[in-house]
């Protein structure tokens, strides 16, 4: 393996810095992947408010040309990240794929078209119940829904007591979800309930091994993108080099505690972006 410049952050694990450098050594043959979230857009009170960082299109276009694949895989529906990530139509990302709703939807940049199957029924069946639920327990005020179509968020960030109401609402809606054939993923003050067989790690293994990827590295900030951790160290355990990045918050610690290297939120994902874009100079394709 080749060494890591000096203007790249250094990975603190043995795993991590083969990753790197794998990536580094033949970036034609990496994928890297990407949380939305917390990851190339800042956490806002109101989801629908989000939009990528301001640096995060430029430096996903720098990057994009210089290695094998850039996806985006998030909760999201992926036309909506696709919308508030500016990600259509730019020169550069001609090659994008965004994976919605964990995989379940899939948006190719070349033909800017949305694929996914028929929504769960599950969905609609808790879509009509839930604001029952809230009120029952008492956690409407301030507290948001966000209908994702193949999913139903319920957001406590604009709560008078966020963790309270987070905490609150944490079993009746496990009671609900499973009523209904779904599940539910916790995360930064969101509680969302979805299909079941369907999160990032699966999303990103199977797209990893579509690709025939060399190496490939994972960023995301939350508890959904354990799974996508995972299936990078089942990628690693099988010979295939990874690195795992954490964009940093003090809301959730373990993706810290899992990753190879941490850096300063969306911000320091698109320094990422862009240390990596000057690494691996010229573009994969001219090689």
């Amino acid at each position: 393996m080749g060494s890591i410049p000096d203007f790249l952050p250094t990975p603190a694990t043995p795993a991590g810095r083969d990753g790197l450098a794998a990536l580094l050594e033949r970036p034609e043959r990496s994928v890297v992947a990407l949380d939305f979230d917390g990851t190339l857009a800042p956490i806002v009170p109101d989801p629908d408010q989000a939009r990528a960082h301001p640096r995060t299109v430029p430096a996903l276009a720098r990057l994009a040309p210089r290695v094998g694949s850039i996806a985006v895989i998030t909760g999201r529906p992926a036309g909506v990240a696709v919308r508030y990530g500016g990600f259509a139509g730019v020169p550069g990302l001609e090659h994008l794929v965004v994976l919605g709703h964990y995989g379940a939807e899939r948006w190719d940049a070349a033909t800017a078209t949305v694929h996914a199957p028929a929504p769960h029924p599950g969905v609609a069946a808790v879509q009509a119940e839930l604001p029952g639920v809230l009120d029952h327990n008492g956690a409407w005020r301030g507290t948001y829904v966000e209908d994702k179509g193949r999913a139903i968020a319920v957001h406590t960030r604009r709560a008078e007591d966020p963790q309270t109401a987070f905490e609150q609402l944490r079993e009746p809606l496990y009671e609900l979800a499973e009523r209904h054939g779904l599940i539910v993923e916790p995360g930064r003050m969101v509680l969302e309930l979805r299909p079941p067989g369907v999160d990032k790690g699966v999303a990103l293994e199977e797209y990893v091994r579509e690709s025939g990827a060399g190496a490939v590295l994972y960023a995301g900030d939350d508890l959904g993108d354990l799974a996508a951790f995972a299936a990078v160290e089942k990628l690693r355990s099988d010979g295939l080099p990874g690195v795992l990045v954490c964009s940093g918050s003090t809301e959730v610690t373990e993706l810290a505690e899992r990753a190879d290297l941490v850096v300063d939120g969306p911000a320091g994902v698109v320094d990422l972006l862009n240390a990596l874009a000057d690494a691996v100079d010229p573009p994969a394709e001219s090689r």
